[in-house]
């Protein structure tokens, strides 16, 4: 008893009292108590194999932890729209991956307020939204990247050369639009009805790759993420720009995890 209590940091009657109302709790006597010191007894014998193996879980359960918070494994759930899974993560999930191999990585491709409600469900740790969200919502949001959605026209149309335009220059005009209640969608149709361009949708798509392809096979005009194209393509507003601010978003009443955390550090400017 002297020498556990020695190395529990602890005096020996502290020990005594411990065990006391261990053995008070089981309802049986763990020690047969001598003058020559203490021996274990059956139900002692036993006991102490159960509490062996619980250490080992313990052990075990304390090394699980210690690997999330190493970013030795684990998961991480991002949520986000064409944009953002096309153009802006790919490079940073890289960097990501060769840091944190043993992290799963799943990527969603969303619309902003999917992506909201996903994050507020705990089913995506992190999101890419366009602002703004709601202001009510649980949400740490993080301004992230600014965007502005250019125009882009078939070989052959009139602006084709051109490097701005007018709302008012695609009146009647047939267009491939992204898919309606999108929050591109919604900043794009504003912008037309402001400029009193009634157009012609001819489709709605999600994928901004298969957008561009419809624009080069001459079937209308769009409007695309500057980050979609290569430098100095598309064709600018000539009086209010089509701009928008992509932001990162987690729940602000949890921690985020480790592997969040780490992302967020790589969205970083």
């Amino acid at each position: 008893m002297t020498r556990a209590a020695k190395a529990l940091h602890l005096t020996q009657p502290a020990v005594s009292a411990q065990l006391s109302r261990l053995e008070e709790d089981l309802g049986v006597s763990l020690f047969h108590r001598t003058p020559k010191g203490m021996a274990l007894t059956d139900a002692g014998t036993l006991f102490r194999h159960h509490v062996e193996e619980a250490l080992l879980w313990l052990e075990d359960g304390r090394a699980a932890v210690q690997g999330l918070a190493d970013l030795a494994h684990g998961s991480l759930a991002i949520g986000a729209g064409a944009t953002a899974t096309t153009y802006l993560l790919p490079s940073l999930l890289r960097v990501f991956h060769e840091r944190h191999p043993g992290i799963q990585i799943q990527v969603r491709e969303q619309g902003s307020q999917a992506i909201v409600d996903a994050v507020l469900a705990g089913t995506l740790d992190l999101g890419v939204v366009t602002l703004p969200v709601d202001p009510a919502a649980r949400l740490a949001v993080t301004p992230w990247v600014d965007d502005e959605l250019r125009l882009i026209v078939p070989p052959g149309h009139p602006l084709h050369k051109h490097r701005t335009y007018k709302m008012r220059d695609l009146d009647g005009q047939p267009v491939v639009l992204f898919e309606a209640g999108t929050a591109v969608r919604r900043l794009i149709d504003h912008a037309l009805a402001e400029g009193q361009a009634e157009v012609e949708i001819v489709m709605e798509l999600r994928s901004i790759e298969s957008i561009k392809q419809m624009v080069a096979q001459g079937i209308g005009s769009a409007f695309v993420s500057q980050h979609a194209l290569k430098g100095g393509e598309g064709l600018t507003s000539a009086h209010s720009r089509l701009r928008r601010t992509l932001a990162a978003v987690h729940r602000s009443d949890r921690a985020p995890s480790a592997a969040a955390r780490a992302f967020l550090a790589l969205m970083e400017p």
